[in-house]
């Protein structure tokens, strides 16, 4: 399919959601299933399309390119969320896991289990979702390559739902990640999981989340663990290291989504930023992924550089892809083997769980 086309394609899609823009959030729901879209960009789209909604699928298909890169990259999410979709690799279906586990009373405390065949305990590697906080799925914010290639690799691999912002707080779901952890672990002969080899990663909240995990050891004591029980963390394109600089960083589109999430206390701000919790100790050693967003990059250094203070290994690895739509790739491509992170992640792997 040629470029024309496939731009032709995309902004029919957009379209195609042009009833839903202007709709009212469903208390407990959103619009028809997901997050409504942010405010600056349903007034991009008033702007530039107005406010009749026959008028607007016509002035989107024709004119979906003059909208900014952030509120076209909420457009095409939306279109996800809506197909069920939201996020996942763009080729082939994901792996069935081997079973679903409940690892709390809320519905949203649940897990998805791949292992490998063979035998002997498999090494564990725990992925984390993103979404901003308040929204995002195992079942489809997750790249669909991931779990097979982790079982290629002779890997158990994991995907957990955690509890969500508004309902939770991001404390509560820090903790959510650590809980899942301890059910995994407490449980690993059952499952053929070596506890003694474990690696947790997220994307975007997601990285963020796991990060502030393996920094902050007082979400793993909680649950009867520690550091020791963790070989490495891979934050995969996450920003909100430190809360307060990403305050400033952040575009007018993603501000409701941190005051939402972190509040306006410095305290509080700083006490959920991996670079102000990563004075000894933290886990041993980290990869801290990213595409070249400012905001990605910038973070992504200076937690590591922290780490290293902190006495961690630290290591950090750039690749292409700008702003939102790079952001995603990384996310849905992660793990097909001619991704470039692909083979960077599985050399890291590699080297800290053997």
């Amino acid at each position: 399919m040629n470029t024309s086309a496939k731009l032709l394609l995309a902004a029919g899609a957009l379209a195609a959601l042009a009833s839903p823009i202007l709709a009212q959030q469903r208390p407990g729901g959103g619009m028809g299933g997901g997050e409504r879209l942010p405010r600056e960009c349903r007034a991009e789209i008033v702007k530039l399309c107005g406010t009749d909604r026959a008028q607007m699928r016509t002035c989107l298909a024709e004119k979906a390119s003059q909208l900014s890169e952030g509120c076209r990259t909420a457009l095409r999410e939306r279109m996800e969320q809506r197909r069920g979709g939201g996020g996942g690799a763009d080729q082939g279906a994901k792996t069935p896991p081997t079973r679903t586990l409940a690892y709390g009373s809320d519905s949203l405390q649940a897990l998805d289990l791949w292992l490998p065949e063979g035998t002997g305990p498999a090494p564990l590697v725990l992925f984390v979702h993103g979404g901003g906080w308040k929204r995002g799925s195992k079942d489809n914010a997750m790249s669909r390559a991931l779990p097979g290639h982790m079982l290629e690799q002779g890997y158990a691999f994991a995907s957990i739902d955690y509890r969500l912002v508004p309902a939770a707080t991001v404390e509560q779901q820090a903790a959510d990640v650590a809980a899942a952890l301890a059910h995994l672990l407490a449980r690993a002969d059952e499952y053929g999981i070596d506890r003694a080899r474990v690696v947790l990663t997220g994307h975007s909240a997601g990285a963020h989340l796991v990060a502030l995990v393996g920094t902050d050891e007082r979400y793993l004591k909680a649950v009867g663990l520690s550091f020791a029980d963790i070989d490495g963390v891979i934050p995969n394109d996450g920003a909100a290291y430190d809360v307060a600089t990403q305050f400033t960083m952040a575009g007018p589109m993603m501000l409701d989504t941190y005051q939402q999430a972190f509040g306006t206390d410095p305290a509080r701000q700083k006490a959920l930023s991996p670079i102000w919790q990563a004075a000894a100790p933290n886990a041993p050693a980290f990869l801290l992924l990213h595409v070249q967003r400012p905001d990605a990059v910038d973070q992504s250094k200076r937690l590591a550089a922290a780490l290293k203070a902190g006495g961690s290994q630290a290591e950090v690895a750039g690749f292409p892809g700008e702003g939102l739509r790079g952001h995603m790739e990384i996310n849905r491509k992660l793990g097909e083997p001619d991704y470039p992170a692909t083979p960077v992640m599985d050399a890291w792997l590699r080297k800290v769980l053997g």
